[in-house]
């Protein structure tokens, strides 16, 4: 039996999917803060530590969180998920591109690989659309309190997770599997049958890793943000993205027009390498 093609759609989430930091519909007003205070306040800890910008961001909530007596559990940071705020015609989306997928005879999958909180994205309504979430997370205790950084995602560490969508692995841990030699047909989803979805530099490795072994990007920007339509603009410049797009995830948005092209596209590659393989 001939095996549909499976095409991934990756998301960076901040800017992407939701026009601001996922920490800004929730969790930055339960401390009492203005997303410029606390994200004024993380750069400093990164600079004048010279440290991780992620590390700094994710010892900060940590840290104002328990001066706020505030406790961090999954359960808490769900809650703030449910208040993030998220793009035109998301709600729709997924379900009407893995529809247009099945009648073109692939299957669509979707995921994420974000610098933001894993815990928050799961709280989101459209959580249970990916097949996973990579992103940052912490390490809870016996009490279920988060207590210690697990994973930190930065932009260079999102490229991992492109190599393990190729490979069908699906554990942040694995360090050896995803290492490993593995012959092109037997990878899960090959490169040129992925799409991702990022709307700024911090997506560029990714960006560039796609593109480079034969995938599509789309740089995506806030309608209402000419600085944010600028550097979509930018990256469609410098080659690291094929299009650009407003952050618009309805039926007739021009996101949706490149989706199905790209689908359309997939189909037919699979069909001349079926019919190149027949006697």
């Amino acid at each position: 039996m001939k095996r549909k093609p499976i095409v991934a759609l990756i998301y960076d989430f901040d800017g992407t999917l939701s026009p601001g930091n996922m920490q800004e519909f929730g969790f930055i007003q339960a401390i009492g803060q203005t997303p410029e205070e606390f994200w004024t306040k993380s750069d400093q800890i990164a600079r004048g530590q010279d440290a991780s910008n992620i590390l700094s961001y994710m010892k900060l909530m940590f840290d104002e969180a328990h001066r706020k007596g505030i406790r961090l559990r999954r359960s808490e940071f769900k809650k703030f998920g449910q208040h993030v705020q998220l793009f035109e015609g998301l709600r729709t989306w997924f379900r009407q591109v893995n529809d247009y997928g099945a009648q073109q005879g692939v299957r669509v999958e979707h995921y994420i690989n974000s610098s933001g909180l894993k815990e928050i994205i799961e709280g989101t309504p459209i959580a249970h659309e990916f097949k996973h979430i990579f992103a940052c997370t912490y390490i809870y205790n016996e009490n279920g309190e988060a207590e210690w950084p697990g994973i930190a995602v930065d932009y260079t560490a999102k490229t991992q997770f492109m190599f393990k969508i190729n490979k069908g692995i699906f554990s942040s841990r694995d360090a050896k599997r995803v290492n490993e030699s593995t012959e092109d047909d037997k990878k899960r989803i090959p490169f040129p049958q992925m799409i991702y979805f990022g709307d700024g530099e911090t997506d560029v490795p990714c960006m560039k890793i796609v593109t480079m072994f034969g995938g599509n990007c789309i740089a995506v920007y806030n309608p209402q943000n000419q600085e944010k339509k600028a550097v979509a603009e930018k990256l469609l410049r410098q080659g690291r993205v094929h299009f650009v797009a407003p952050a618009s995830y309805t039926r007739d948005s021009r996101a949706w027009r490149i989706v199905c092209s790209i689908i359309d596209k997939i189909r037919a590659e699979a069909e001349l390498r079926e019919l190149s393989r027949a006697k």
